[in-house]
């Protein structure tokens, strides 16, 4: 039986995000195939949630009193830094242990929002313009009034909307800026776009890439901040309301992202409809797994329970590890 550590936790504001999708994982994935332990970030340890045993980080191993535990792969579950940066993943392809999800490259791109923005224009993916704020630097706010209002204002490098804000007032940039840098030391100005909003995960299973239906959110807030993406603040459709046409064109998108930036396991990306163009908006390379999640939702629409979407995940993170 393949021994799987399930990492969750971290020292970040998805933490709680984090411990709910690690739950789900820990129920859903196979018992008969996997012995599952939770593995919790705590500041600089990893610990046991059961047992509160602390991982030998030298070699990643569990000590228990009746012996070394070797793991056979981790699923990452934990959002934001250190795993969803790409941080963690070059820890472990030096340890020789297989993960889920993305490599070091892609999730070191994917968890920037410009860079991503960045490497996907030259793939003549639309996007709304933006501009990057670093801090320490001075602000050019005769650039950013140019953009005009209303803009979207959110950290760079942060995962589940925490410090994401829209502007409609000029005067309420720099108060919003301020408040994103809480998050961050780099902040995005987006421009903003008016239209409704789209989530599509897709992943590997034996090899092919399997494109999700897509999930339309509609945000009782004014847009699909954290409270509409976890706190029930939104009403998501699973399959969206999109014609036939539109649908292949989101799923076609969805598949060439997940490509040109060599994506691997379970991964979402978010657009927004203005007229007849779907926007990329950003990349999520460990998304939420709670039952009530996007990905979850998707993958029932598509026919799978959980587990088979987990299985996927895990059977493409041991071949990968067996063609290195």
């Amino acid at each position: 039986m393949l021994k799987i550590a399930i990492l969750t936790g971290g020292n970040v504001a998805e933490r709680s995000v984090s411990l709910k999708s690690a739950e789900t994982v820990r129920k859903h994935l196979d018992d008969q195939k996997y012995e599952k332990y939770v593995i919790e970030l705590n500041g600089t340890q990893f610990t046991d949630q059961a047992t509160g045993a602390v991982v030998n980080l030298n070699d990643f191993s569990l000590p228990t009193p009746e012996g070394v535990i070797k793991f056979d792969l981790v699923y990452q579950m934990l959002h934001g830094h250190p795993a969803e940066d790409g941080c963690l993943q070059g820890y472990f392809e030096v340890l020789g242990i297989a993960y889920t999800g993305c490599d070091v490259m892609s999730s070191a791109i994917t968890f920037n929002k410009q860079a991503c923005k960045d490497f996907l224009r030259s793939h003549n993916v639309p996007m709304a313009p933006s501009l990057v704020l670093r801090k320490g630097e001075t602000i050019n706010w005769a650039t950013l009034e140019n953009m005009g209002v209303p803009v979207f204002v959110k950290p760079n490098k942060n995962g589940s909307s925490y410090g994401a804000s829209k502007v409609n007032e000029s005067q309420q940039l720099a108060g919003a800026i301020e408040h994103a840098f809480v998050y961050d030391d780099e902040v995005v100005v987006e421009g903003f776009l008016k239209g409704t909003e789209f989530s599509n995960g897709v992943l590997r299973r034996d090899g092919e890439v399997v494109v999700l239906p897509i999930t339309e959110i509609v945000p009782h807030n004014e847009f699909f901040d954290f409270k509409a993406k976890y706190e029930n603040q939104s009403q998501e459709i699973t399959p969206a309301r999109l014609s036939d046409a539109q649908t292949a064109e989101v799923q076609a998108q969805t598949k060439l992202i997940y490509e040109v930036l060599g994506c691997k396991g379970i991964c979402r990306f978010d657009y927004i409809l203005v007229g007849e163009t779907f926007f990329f908006l950003e990349a999520n390379t460990i998304p939420g797994m709670s039952e009530q999640s996007i990905v979850p939702q998707q993958a029932r629409a598509h026919g799978w329970s959980i587990t088979e979407l987990l299985d996927a995940a895990v059977n493409e993170a041991l071949k990968m590890q067996g063609a290195n």
